[in-house]
């Protein structure tokens, strides 16, 4: 007998313990408390990051059309030319001899012919001795011709208005001509119009259209906000990965490599204060509202309901009160999502609290309190 009454007194403690965590866990529940911010209206912007490099708008790489050694340099670096101004003058001795000899040759050809000519017409040449001095004649014109461009290209004028970018060669350099790695013998650039040149991922590609304005910063003046504007988007990434017959584009591709493209921006400086290659930090505004209700991006939650935010109020007893309201969001800020529709008012408090709801006592254990178990007599 007296067994029986130790084991219902060590369950009666045992029940005692366990409705004593099982209120605790109740009184938890119901005085569970939630971090909130409100529902407000705003203006709101949603922008896209991307890095750029600060280009003139217009830019040409001064080279010559014949080879030859550097005899002068005319201008120096930040000179401000104008188009058809002299800026070098290569060493053109060899060009002007062949130019002697080409006139001399001319010169021959050119008696030879009225020669002929006059013989031709008492019947003493024939007519294809005519001609044949007529074409010795044509050949060494153009040969003359072309000596003259040669010597004429020894005088390096600059194409267009603008500003001599960098050093130039020095004298004595030899200024090789070609189409595919000539010397360059200067820069000239117009800086009064500059462009950006920046990269944007192709996950924002979609959201940039022409016209779009954009603010950016540079380091040499990070206090400074300069404004800019979209006014071309690239039709191919910067690798042309699409491209397979492209020895770049196959070595450049990867199933892990990030696609960028090029977008160009026109660049308000009306100071002048941009510098060719400086480095762009561009936020593009690629959507914006006005007065739109917003709530914050971390109240925003899901289900298969589809999106909903948590509205917090007061019960009697002054304790929170979750409900779940369903919204249908608009445009995304960095912070802040526009509301679109459903049952919120600015002022409204909204849960941004993700801790998972806790079940019940009663969920948790339907046949009773937690550790109660039938006795077992």
């Amino acid at each position: 007998m007296k067994w029986k009454i130790l084991i219902a007194a060590l369950l009666l403690i045992a029940a005692a313990a366990g409705y004593k965590f099982y209120t605790k866990e109740i009184v938890a529940e119901t005085t569970k408390t939630y971090d909130t911010e409100k529902v407000v209206r705003m203006d709101l912007i949603k922008t896209v990051s991307a890095t750029g490099t600060v280009q003139p708008r217009e830019s040409v790489e001064v080279s010559g059309k014949v080879t030859a050694r550097i005899k002068e340099i005319l201008v120096e670096e930040n000179d401000q030319v104008r188009a058809g101004q002299v800026v070098a003058i290569l060493d053109g001795k060899d060009f002007q001899a062949k130019l002697d000899q080409a006139n001399f040759t001319l010169t021959n050809a050119r008696q030879k012919l009225e020669r002929t000519d006059r013989l031709y017409k008492i019947g003493a040449k024939s007519l294809q001795e005519l001609e044949d001095a007529q074409y010795e004649y044509d050949r060494a014109k153009s040969a003359v011709e072309l000596a003259e461009d040669d010597v004429n290209q020894t005088v390096i004028t600059a194409p267009m208005d603008g500003v001599v970018v960098g050093e130039p060669k020095t004298p004595g350099t030899m200024a090789v001509q070609g189409s595919t790695n000539p010397t360059v013998i200067m820069r000239i650039a117009d800086l009064s119009e500059k462009l950006v040149r920046a990269k944007v991922d192709e996950t924002d590609i979609g959201s940039v259209q022409i016209g779009d304005s954009a603010t950016f910063t540079v380091d040499a003046y990070p206090d400074k906000t300069f404004r800019a504007e979209v006014i071309k988007i690239s039709q191919t990434d910067t690798a042309n990965s699409w491209d397979t017959n492209s020895s770049s584009s196959s070595s450049s591709s990867s199933s892990n490599a990030v696609i960028y493209y090029y977008v160009t921006f026109n660049v308000d400086d009306e100071e002048n204060l941009l510098l060719p290659a400086m480095t762009a930090r561009l936020n593009i505004v690629v959507g914006q509202v006005s007065d739109a209700l917003c709530v914050p991006i971390d109240s925003l939650k899901t289900d298969a309901k589809g999106s909903y935010v948590e509205r917090i109020t007061k019960d009697a007893q002054g304790k929170d009160v979750a409900e779940k309201v369903y919204i249908t969001v608009g445009l995304y800020g960095e912070e802040f999502v526009e509301v679109t529709g459903g049952n919120l008012n600015p002022g409204d408090e909204v849960s941004t609290t993700y801790e998972a709801a806790k079940k019940t006592a009663q969920n948790q254990n339907r046949g009773g309190m937690p550790g109660m178990r039938r006795p077992p007599f």
